[in-house]
């Protein structure tokens, strides 16, 4: 079975999903829509694919599932949609920045028995999975403790913050289901810290650029989060578990993966400049793995739970911050 896609957004995020969709054999990209007619118009003319409305989209019948790409704040609102039309449905996260609102949202997925999955395209990353996978082996023995860091190489710019939802929600929202991923628990508690660091503008907007994270499990296993909106090093993406048998690591990714040695010491190449190309493989085996959702019955995963559960973290992490205290989930 080839499915066949609708695309909602062409921005950059949507570029990315465009390559990954018509880059495997077991889809097409039929149709792309986006409020800017150039910039549907450019996916058009990479792939060959129509451009149309979102309404022609939803009642298209050669449209089996929709990627959402477009503004957080439209989400729920297309999720319902195309769930009563009957498409299955990738959506970018966060599903919305209110808690109450994507309760709401999962009501009408699950009444209208719809699939679902949310874009937390890490856990494809093949570094990562190998890192779950050592897990799940047993490898590194009962997982203690998890330690992730997740630098940006530059801050957004303001007009980006002020509907981003803040660096909780927007940022650190993916080191939430990051931490879900590999402890294997839900959060019971969370603590943290958040500062300007960066940029004083988003402190004006009432926002972080700098921020530190504990999460705590019912049965005391702990995760340590490290944000950052400035990396001048590159895009900075690690990840550490250790465990009651040893520890397992995934290290930065670059373009080119070489070392250099000569009088001047040992030198390395660049990291990659952003998600873009960090998260190739990642993106690619996230569009597969809903292509078998759609085309084979599996669970989405991660679902619109996982999707809620990250925002709920988000939630309680910025309370802590203005609050001061560790904050039961």
């Amino acid at each position: 079975m080839t499915v066949r896609f609708g695309l909602l957004g062409a921005g950059r995020i949507g570029r990315v999903h465009a390559k990954a969709i018509t880059g495997d054999a077991k889809a097409q990209l039929v149709a792309v829509s986006d409020a800017m007619p150039a910039a549907a118009q450019a996916i058009a003319d990479q792939y060959g694919c129509g451009i149309r409305t979102i309404e022609a989209i939803e009642t298209s019948k050669d449209i089996d599932a929709v990627v959402i790409c477009t503004p957080t704040d439209t989400h729920a609102d297309l999720i319902e949609r195309f769930a009563h039309a009957g498409k299955a449905i990738f959506c970018e996260k966060p599903i919305d920045l209110n808690v109450d609102r994507v309760r709401a949202c999962m009501k009408v997925v699950a009444d209208t028995k719809s699939k679902l999955m949310v874009g937390f395209n890490r856990r494809f990353d093949p570094h990562f999975m190998a890192v779950r996978a050592a897990i799940d082996a047993g490898k590194i023995g009962a997982v203690e403790m998890v330690t992730i860091t997740s630098r940006d190489p530059g801050a957004p710019p303001p007009a980006y913050i002020k509907v981003s939802g803040g660096i909780f929600r927007d940022m650190t929202i993916h080191d939430f289901d990051m931490a879900r991923f590999l402890l294997g628990e839900d959060i019971t508690t969370v603590y943290a810290t958040g500062s300007v660091l960066v940029d004083p503008e988003i402190g004006k907007l009432g926002d972080f650029d700098s921020a530190s994270v504990v999460l705590t499990t019912a049965t005391g296993k702990q995760c340590m989060i490290s944000n950052s909106r400035r990396a001048t090093y590159g895009y900075d993406q690690r990840i550490e578990v250790h465990g009651s048998k040893g520890m397992i690591a995934a290290e930065n990714q670059r373009p080119i993966s070489i070392e250099l040695a000569n009088a001047d010491g040992y030198t390395r190449p660049p990291l990659h400049d952003f998600f873009m190309t960090r998260y190739t493989e990642a993106y690619a085996a996230e569009i597969a793995a809903f292509i078998a959702v759609v085309a084979g019955g599996a669970s989405p995963s991660p679902s619109g739970a996982d999707g809620l559960a990250a925002l709920v973290l988000a939630e309680a992490a910025l309370q802590s911050v203005r609050e001061g205290r560790a904050i039961a989930v």
